[in-house]
Parts: C-alpha cells; sequence; structure tokens
C-alpha cells in the first residue's frame, strides 16, 4: 500500500468528485500552510469537466499531483489511490469541502515529532455553513478525548473528523489503508485500527473547519447500518481485551435488531438471516432478547394484518385530531 520513504515531511491526501466551488477554497487552506514541506495527491473520482480543468492548471505546480480515477463513489478505493503515491513521513488527511486554519499542519507536525507515545493526532474544528460563515453553536459539540480512545470510538462518544487527522506513514503501513468494502463508516474503520495500535494526540483547539451542505453522502437507511455492522463485527475479530469484545458485541446486538427492523419492511429472508446471524455475537445480552420478540413479531405477521393495523393507527389518530363541536 504505501511506498518506501522518501520525500516531503506531509504527504496530504485529497479526494475530489466536483464540488468545484468548496474544492477551490480547500486547495487555496493547503497552500496558506504556515508549514511548507509537504506535496499535495489529489485524487479525481471521475468529475465533470469543468472540475477536471480547474485541476489541469494545479499541475504545474511542483508539490501537486492529480490522479485521475473513472468515478467509483467509493470514498475508501479514491483515498487509498492517492495514498499508494504517498512519500510523506506524515499523511494529512482534507476533504474537497473543508478547510484548514493556516498554522494546523505546524501544530501537529510539532506535537507528534515531540510525542514518544501517539502516532496519529486530531483536532478540534468548527462547522461552517455553504457560504464559509461559522455555525454556532455546534449541535454536537465535541467532547476531547485523547490517549487511548478505541472505545469511545466504538461508541460515537470521541469524534474524529478526516480532515483533523495527521498520522505517521510508519502507522498507517502496519495497519492499512482504508476498507473499500465500506461507502460508510470506512474513517471510523480506519481510526479503531490506528488506536489499536498507537494512543492518539489532541490539539484542542478549531484548526479544522468542516463544512455542512447539501450535496454530503447520505448516511441514512440500510447502508448506514449494515457498514456500521460489518465495522462492529470486524473489530471484535481485531479487539483482543474482554472488555472491549463484551463492547463490541452489545453493539453488535444494537445495530443487529435495528439493521432487522428495516429489513422487515421490505425483505424478511434477509431480514431472517440477519437476525440468525446476529445471535452468535449477541444471545448473551438482555438487550438482544427485550429486542428480539418485537422483530419476531414484525417478521412473523402477516404483512396484510401490518398494513391494516397500521391503517387504523392512521384513522384514529386523524379522528382524534379533528375539531369536536358542540
Amino acid at each position: 500500500m504505501i511506498l518506501a520513504m522518501s520525500g516531503p515531511a506531509v504527504s496530504i491526501i485529497l479526494p475530489t468528485f466536483n464540488r468545484l466551488e468548496f474544492l477551490r477554497p480547500a486547495i487555496d487552506s493547503v497552500f496558506a500552510q504556515t508549514f511548507v514541506d509537504w506535496d499535495l495527491i489529489i485524487a479525481d473520482d471521475g468529475s465533470a469537466e469543468q472540475t477536471r480543468v480547474f485541476l489541469r492548471t494545479l499541475m504545474s505546480q511542483p508539490r501537486v499531483k492529480v490522479i485521475w480515477l473513472p468515478h467509483t463513489g467509493n470514498p475508501a478505493a479514491v483515498r487509498n489511490a492517492a495514498l499508494r503515491e504517498a512519500k510523506g513521513e506524515y499523511i494529512a488527511f482534507l476533504d474537497s469541502d473543508d478547510l484548514w486554519r493556516p498554522t494546523k499542519l505546524e501544530r501537529q507536525i510539532a506535537a507528534l515529532k515531540s510525542s514518544t507515545d501517539c502516532q496519529w493526532s486530531y483536532t478540534g474544528y468548527d462547522r461552517i455553513g455553504e457560504t464559509g460563515d461559522l455555525i454556532y453553536p455546534d449541535a454536537k459539540p465535541m467532547v476531547p478525548y485523547r490517549g487511548a480512545i478505541f472505545e469511545p470510538l466504538l461508541t460515537l462518544e470521541a469524534e474524529v473528523s478526516t480532515p483533523a487527522v495527521v498520522v505517521t506513514r510508519r502507522l498507517l503501513a502496519q495497519v492499512g489503508g482504508f476498507d473499500e468494502g465500506l461507502f460508510l463508516w470506512e474513517d471510523y474503520d480506519l481510526w479503531l485500527r490506528l488506536a489499536l495500535h498507537s494512543d492518539i494526540d489532541l490539539i484542542d483547539e478549531p484548526l479544522t473547519r468542516l463544512r455542512s451542505h447539501e450535496q454530503h453522502y447520505s448516511s441514512a437507511g440500510a447502508r448506514n447500518q449494515e457498514d456500521r455492522l460489518r465495522l462492529l463485527t470486524k473489530m471484535h475479530a481485531l479487539a483482543t481485551d474482554a472488555h472491549l469484545r463484551s463492547v463490541t458485541e452489545r453493539l453488535i446486538a444494537q445495530r443487529t435488531l435495528a439493521l432487522v427492523r428495516l429489513y422487515a419492511n421490505s425483505d424478511r429472508l434477509a431480514a431472517a438471516m440477519t437476525l440468525a446471524n446476529g445471535c452468535r455475537h449477541s444471545w448473551r445480552y438482555l438487550d438482544w432478547w427485550t429486542g428480539v420478540p418485537f422483530v419476531l413479531l414484525k417478521l412473523l405477521v402477516p404483512r396484510v394484518l401490518i398494513n391494516f393495523y397500521r391503517r387504523a393507527r392512521s384513522a384514529d389518530g386523524l379522528s382524534q385530531r379533528q375539531p369536536r363541536f358542540r
């Protein structure tokens, strides 16, 4: 995956697919860094011609490399394509719609070089809107974690955003790149594998700016639950600590039941198979057995009766909302 070390101190991995109005300021924030020993590797996931024209203008820059890819819509595969070209001692990630503050790399590299325990680092963040205006306050304030972070990552108590991360290329080579079988949660899958091998350093300042807009990948529906369950099952196999395996099993039980409830609306066979597979990790937990009767009822009751019940509930709710006259 990662080539032999020779090159700049930091290789910056930036995947892109269109969104030119956000891509330009993202790249500007790289060139504005006070730390200058970097190269920028842009992996283009089959963008339209307008974006490609802009990217071609960057190819004359000695510190910029553009990789042209056919469109896959797979963020893990696009980032891995850029990683295969990386030669820096450190790897930094930036998404095409986000920004860095000017001292971001300088602060993180200095902290990592002075650390004896941490081979990767992340920062705090601000959340901005489409036009770059600060969104305040953040709906979910970041809780600062540092050191051993595997369990808080697993339970989603710790929030590590992709553009906030810098990692040594040595550690990244040890754990491997992004899992291309995951279209969602591929970033947390990598963070969890890194956390199994190294503590993490934190610069608890908003050196990263995350943009909220309507062009984000959708994270709703069955695909989100499927990939989350794949991630948890993978971590159960990798974790050797008994407590962490127990935490993972409980989370697998919760995600399995959530996925079965989704499947039950359209594919009862898939729901039943998912429920059977989930028993392997989940049968020890009370919340599994309290949830199973409800999903079994949803699977076993004929759909016509469920639809009749829903219509009746809907009609009853409508009648209760009608105004009453004396």
